[in-house]
């Protein structure tokens, strides 16, 4: 394929797949091997996340969406509902049907291996999106194609801390967690002690799960203020929870004592944390899960076993804490390339990133 004949999409394509370490020839030739082959027919792909209920979800399955149209992939979607017998029900059918490759977020660890892995012993290739669908040597041993995450802790540890210096290293703090069998919740209540175990005279005063539901979060959080009117942070596993609880504290009239941070950094989370609403959130890139999966299900399903060969087990789908501070320290006001963030806000940059499903 020449230049001449390469769409933008198509170049745009090649550059992402040679960024990523996919030799030259390689590229050129899937593309012209997938323009040729999506005239007789478009892959097919199921795919799977938590469930559309969850902000962050709704934006992977866009982003999935999107890089499907683009790369000639039929997606249907399957919605966890946020229960984990209904998204294990939607996977014993994926299973059942033919796809060139499937890519899922599961609800919970170890609910959905038997219907994975019929699918893999079929050929179908599996990517494992955000959380793990098994302990991880248990999943390479089934042969999972890859699996696209980011690092929970370290977003974690980031808003944790965030919030402790707030509260000025003292006084009571609650975290509400997603769901308990989601690994991405484990390793974010495992971020969350880490930091709170440096600091003695914090005690934590509240910690269950909501499961990423608004509405539970809402009585959790009515029902702690009630138990501790001296409450002066909470961190909570996701931006929709976090801003719930916002509201709640809002409601009560303490939004000036109680400090609040989340993960994930949609928009409306990073807008709360410009106004000061949040302390803190952490970029949870569903368009580089969701829109990664598309892409490795896509050169999956067009190298077959080569594949496994260049793409890795582990893909981190690394994204910075959101804080509204802006380094101002005077030493370098004629130099800002020395200060964090060149001096300036990374909120609106990263707001208007995750809005165009690039980050």
């Amino acid at each position: 394929m020449n230049k001449e004949g390469m769409s933008r999409r198509e170049f745009l394509m090649s550059s992402f797949l040679l960024s990523a370490g996919v030799a030259a020839p390689t590229v050129l030739s899937l593309l012209d091997a997938r323009r040729a082959m999506a005239q007789d027919r478009p892959l097919r792909a199921a795919m799977s996340n938590a469930g559309l209920a969850v902000t962050w979800c709704a934006q992977g399955k866009d982003t999935a969406e999107l890089w499907g149209e683009w790369l000639g992939v039929e997606i249907t979607w399957f919605d966890g509902a946020l229960d984990t017998s209904i998204q294990r029900s939607a996977v014993d059918q994926i299973a059942t049907q033919d796809w060139d490759f499937v890519a899922i977020q599961p609800l919970s660890i170890g609910a959905l291996v038997e219907p994975i892995q019929a699918m893999i012993d079929r050929g179908i290739p599996v990517i494992d999106m955000d959380t793990l669908i098994a302990p991880f040597p248990q999943m390479q041993d089934m042969g999972i194609f890859t699996f696209i995450a980011p690092d929970n802790v370290f977003m974690s540890e980031a808003v944790v801390q965030k919030l402790v210096d707030k509260m000025g290293g003292e006084g009571k703090i609650a975290m509400t967690w997603g769901s308990l069998g989601h690994t991405g919740a484990q390793g974010r209540a495992q971020g969350f002690y880490n930091v709170i175990n440096k600091y003695p005279d914090i005690e934590v005063v509240d910690d269950q799960p909501a499961d990423w539901d608004v509405t539970r979060v809402a009585d959790i959080w009515e029902s702690l203020l009630n138990r501790h009117g001296d409450l002066k942070a909470g961190f909570l596993h996701n931006d929709d929870m976090a801003l719930a609880a916002r509201q709640v504290v809002q409601n009560a009239g303490l939004g000036d004592q109680i400090f609040i941070g989340g993960i994930d950094g949609m928009t409306g989370a990073i807008d709360a944390v410009l106004d000061g609403r949040l302390v803190a959130t952490a970029r949870n890139s569903a368009p580089r899960i969701h829109g990664g999966a598309v892409l490795a299900g896509w050169f999956a399903a067009m190298m077959g076993d080569d594949a496994r060969e260049q793409i890795p087990d582990f893909i981190l789908a690394d994204g910075p804490a959101i804080f509204a501070d802006v380094d101002d320290n005077p030493e370098f006001a004629d130099e800002p390339w020395k200060l964090r963030g060149y001096g300036m806000s990374t909120a609106p940059g990263l707001r208007w990133l995750q809005e165009q499903l690039i980050f």
